[in-house]
């Protein structure tokens, strides 16, 4: 029995260190769902309210460590009440560009990972459409666009990936009447590997 578990543990051992080790590249689709809420001023204030996010992740990794750029188009929204009681909601809609470096634990096609990294957001409104965002965000154009930070954890199961993060705003929002406020925002959002 002894004999056994040692040879268990060395083929587990094995398998893990491989897997961290090797080479590898993953691409696939995401898609799920935010909670966003704008830093809060003496005239207003904000609450959560359910956003979207939509789009595709690479994840190319060596010595375990990856790095996982991603590019999906989000709405975020939030509830907003102004000093005088009177309240609606905002949306924000943006090209996300996450570049992400973590690492990965676990083995045979299950494993947990830590994120972080910077965010870019290319924000579609009337001075910018959804195609001048998304080719600002090919070209790697980020001035004057909003810059975010992402921390988050994820699990993998086979194809299937699952995220949680926090985005904390870094830039303040370039949008009439909250220039001085900055988005924060929680993300669920499910992955799948097509290779």
């Amino acid at each position: 029995m002894k004999r056994f578990t040692l040879i268990l543990g060395v083929f587990l051992a094995s398998t893990v260190a491989r897997a961290q080790i090797i080479p590898n590249f993953d691409f696939g689709l995401k898609a799920g769902v935010n909670l966003s809420k704008l830093s809060e001023q003496n005239s207003f204030s904000s609450e959560n309210r359910a956003g979207y996010l939509a789009g595709v992740w690479a994840r190319m990794g060596a010595m375990g460590l990856h790095l996982q750029p991603e590019l999906y188009y989000t709405v975020k929204t939030t509830d907003i009440k102004d000093a005088n009681g009177q309240s609606g909601s905002i949306d924000f809609a943006s090209v996300d560009l996450p570049i992400l470096i973590g690492t990965k634990i676990g083995a045979v096609g299950i494993g947990g990972r830590i994120n972080t990294g910077p965010v870019i957001s290319f924000i579609v409104n009337e001075e910018q459409s959804f195609s001048d965002a998304l080719s600002n965000a090919a070209k790697f154009n980020y001035k004057d666009q909003a810059l975010a930070w992402q921390f988050g954890v994820g699990l993998d199961i086979r194809k299937i990936s699952f995220d949680l993060r926090y985005e904390h705003g870094l830039s303040k929002i370039s949008r009439p009447g909250f220039e001085d406020t900055k988005l924060r925002l929680y993300n669920f959002s499910l992955g799948y590997k097509l290779y």
